[in-house]
């Protein structure tokens, strides 16, 4: 599914525009061109995926297994990745502009890739891309207003759990009124999200009208039975994503996330630049018309929905995850705990978690759970009728979440993810 043209370096150019950044690009991309070309030791996390997805990937065209595979077999956690093409595109973006990713001699060279492995993006369809700043969706909960990005992002289902679970006036953190109110709050926003949120050119919801309406959103809470867990079939995907949070010193914050859906994306790296294609045009479905249908020109659906918030005391928190369908399900999980119940911002990343949905490894429909939760609680949740499958303490496919907090006074506090790779810097 590399069918749909790559918006990040556009998304950065109207980034530095919209701050009116002075630096040069040189200065902006040089950490990144350096650790291209003289290398990163490989993860833990990035090896176990590599060695899972070689088979799949080895025999694909283009330049996949000449990187991630250079003496035949994947690279081990602490092995050397380099990438000494993407370090010299990363070079002709600092030398002439983010425009030439779209326009120009790398963007003939991008083009010239992508049809050579089979791909139907052309240079017209490169030339034709912009980035758009879109407003945000906001929606107001006790104390504090939400803020997540618009469709085609599942950043309304985001919001939509937090204002329904905020409704749910539940007291204790991590009880079973906790998980099973977020969850099936989770199940309200997921059904509206699969049922309308594409395109918005061709969504028939107003996303922002639906969250100003205290009347429906009331109504869908009222859907929430505390005691019975609501059946869920709902079928979900896999991904491969990053969330980063920033504050400066002045206050301003940024949430963001990049991703190439799945792992290694396509599986196309073009090999005259290095990139790895991504695949987000697999989210279209194929029926002929209606809601997220594949047509030129279209925006797919898509989950990365980078969170922030207001407090009205005048806090700001940047927070958000890695995990498709478990994005909008680990912030809340994060946020309530913060937020609501007061705890330190490590704790509230750092605890046991769970999903409902997808895994790594496979799709799948189930409640999965921690095991560090208390035994009273896995109790009564499935006595309630959720399909509980207990994980492993610390495991990956809960997310990999992160969040940074200013505090009124200008302190800034961060919290990173123990089962990822993330790390806290101040500087």
């Amino acid at each position: 599914a590399a069918n749909t043209v790559a918006g990040t370096v556009s998304g950065w150019a109207l980034a530095l525009q919209h701050a009116g950044c002075t630096l040069p690009l040189q200065r902006l991309l040089s950490d990144a061109i350096h650790h291209a070309s003289a290398g990163v030791p490989m993860t833990l996390g990035g090896a176990q995926i590599a060695a899972s997805k070689s088979a799949e990937l080895r025999p694909q065209p283009g330049a996949y297994a000449e990187i991630f595979e250079p003496r035949g077999i994947p690279l081990h956690e602490g092995a050397l990745l380099q990438q000494a093409q993407l370090a010299h595109t990363l070079q002709r973006l600092a030398d002439e502009g983010l425009e030439s990713f779209y326009r120009g001699a790398l963007a003939h060279d991008i083009a010239a890739d992508l049809h050579a492995l089979g791909s139907p993006l052309s240079a017209d369809d490169l030339a034709a891309h912009h980035a758009e700043a879109s407003v945000p969706l906001s929606v107001a909960i006790h104390g504090a207003r939400l803020y997540n990005h618009a469709p085609p992002t599942q950043g309304l289902a985001s919001l939509l759990i937090l204002a329904l679970f905020d409704r749910l006036k539940v007291e204790e953190a991590d009880s079973y009124a906790h998980l099973h109110g977020l969850v099936e709050a989770s199940k309200q926003a997921l059904l509206i999200r699969d049922a309308h949120i594409g395109d918005p050119a061709w969504m028939t919801l107003d996303a922002q009208a639906l969250l100003d309406d205290s009347a429906a959103l009331n109504a869908l809470a009222a859907r929430i039975d505390m005691t019975t867990a609501l059946p869920w079939p709902q079928p979900s995907q896999a991904g491969d994503t990053v969330w980063f949070g920033a504050i400066d010193a002045h206050g301003r914050a940024v949430s963001c996330i990049q991703s190439t859906y799945f792992e290694f994306g396509s599986g196309l790296v073009l090999p005259r630049t290095g990139i790895t294609w991504q695949n987000r045009g697999c989210s279209f479905r194929l029926a002929p018309d209606g809601w997220n249908a594949l047509a030129s020109g279209r925006k797919p659906f898509h989950t990365l929905n980078p969170a922030l918030a207001t407090f009205d005391d005048g806090r700001v928190m940047a927070y958000g995850t890695m995990g498709g369908e478990g994005q909008p399900q680990t912030q809340a999980a994060v946020f309530s705990r913060y937020a609501r119940f007061g705890m330190p911002l490590q704790q509230a990343i750092t605890a046991p978690r769970w999903l409902l949905g997808r895994t790594w490894a496979e799709d799948s429909t189930s409640l999965k759970l921690e095991n560090r939760f208390d035994p009273a609680v896995v109790h009564g949740l499935r006595e309630a009728g959720h399909a509980v499958e207990l994980h492993p303490a610390y495991t990956s496919v809960m997310g990999h979440a992160g969040a940074l907090v200013r505090e009124v006074d200008g302190v800034i506090s961060g919290a990173s993810d123990p089962r990822s790779d993330g790390a806290v810097a101040g500087w």
